[in-house]
């Protein structure tokens, strides 16, 4: 009995400091890692974005206020009202990933607006010194100068910086999908949590979607809207028919091969139009993840590509996260490009667990010290 009211005791303390956080989340997009650090208990006070189309699923799903505004436009005033007086500040973000994506293949550089957004990212933490910080972004940061840069400037500034790529099938995702994520405390060295679901207990497209209601190709279900799919051409409607889950095209008939991958430059893509295996994670959710035929996005059994609805749930959303308001129209380009821009709701918890975790070890180290 008193072991059971000690460890009730240490998880209100750990809730109540988790609280005493309090968090601004940069390049929000549609609220992927707020919500993510509000299921760690964190107090996200307020989610920045330069996209209007963000503003809807961001504020009607998080409790945080939603500011519309260029990242290049904050200044510290604009953190003052978000943070307040709180004990503990956290700086959160993710820039925009295409300028370093493997998908642009070297077709983007500083000349991309984007490229320098991670510049601003580093002129915010100094003029606003938060306490904490965390980005996640795509693996290939990793090897850019301006990444380079960024870390030396927290460094400078006194913080403690760590950074990994991880796989978030690691941490409950129900994809595979490989993501750089930097920590960095004044507080003391910071480290992301050990992997709460490893090889051989990830998540899986079945445990994930199999339990949503049957579609045909280019129907919308009734009571969901959002778990719409894409139509097919007969063509495709033929291709997907003859598609093996974990196949790919090279699998098929020569009469249903595309003319561009017949071609020796073209048989080294073997990853599109091909299905999901129901028993692994996911692959990689992208923008156009509503499309047959732009990576291995067919369901594994019904003949169609997956819904928008169920590529938000492989990327860890609640069921009943809310992208546009109740009879708005849905438009597929818009919804699945927030939907493949946003950081995996689970990934976002493991992230806010890590800082909770680290600033409740600070906490009693200073306790003791006193």
């Amino acid at each position: 009995m008193a072991a059971s009211r000690q460890s009730q005791s240490t998880r209100a303390e750990t809730a109540a400091l988790a609280k005493s956080i309090s968090a601004v989340d940069l390049f929000c997009g549609a609220g992927g890692l707020t919500r993510g650090l509000e299921n760690a208990g964190i107090d996200v006070t307020t989610g920045v974005d330069i996209d209007p189309d963000c503003e809807y699923p961001y504020a009607a799903n998080n409790k945080a206020h939603f500011l519309l505004k260029s990242v290049g436009d904050l200044t510290a005033d604009d953190f003052e009202r978000a943070y307040k007086d709180a004990p503990y500040k956290l700086l959160a973000g993710c820039a925009p990933c295409q300028p370093f994506s493997t998908y642009q293949q070297g077709k983007s550089g500083p000349a991309d607006a984007r490229w320098n957004l991670l510049d601003d990212f580093g002129r915010i933490v100094r003029e606003v010194m938060p306490d904490l910080v965390t980005m996640e972004n795509v693996p290939r940061l990793v090897e850019q100068d301006i990444f380079a840069d960024f870390v030396a400037g927290l460094e400078a500034e006194g913080f403690h910086v760590e950074f990994k790529v991880v796989n978030c099938a690691d941490y409950g995702v129900p994809q595979q999908r490989n993501r750089l994520v930097l920590l960095a405390s004044k507080l003391g060295p910071i480290e992301l949590i050990e992997p709460t679901t490893p090889a051989g207990k990830q998540n899986t497209v079945r445990k994930a979607i199999a339990n949503l209601p049957e579609l045909a190709a280019g129907e919308a279900c009734p009571a969901d809207p959002l778990h719409q799919c894409s139509s097919l051409s007969p063509l495709n409607l033929r291709r997907i028919r003859a598609s093996k889950p974990g196949g790919t095209w090279r699998d098929w008939d020569e009469d249903l091969i595309a003319e561009c991958h017949k071609k020796s430059t073209g048989k080294t893509y073997p990853s599109v139009y091909g299905r999901m295996s129901w028993d692994e994670p996911a692959p990689t959710m992208t923008t156009q993840y509503y499309g047959f035929g732009n990576g291995r996005f067919g369901h594994p059994e019904q003949d169609r590509a997956i819904s928008l609805r169920e590529g938000a749930i492989l990327q860890s959303f609640p069921r009943n996260y809310k992208f546009v308001p109740t009879k708005a129209p849905i438009h597929m380009k818009s919804i699945g490009r927030l939907i493949g821009n946003a950081v995996p709701v689970r990934l976002g918890r493991a992230i806010g667990r890590s800082i909770v975790l680290h600033v409740r070890e600070h906490a009693a180290e200073r306790k003791q010290a006193a």
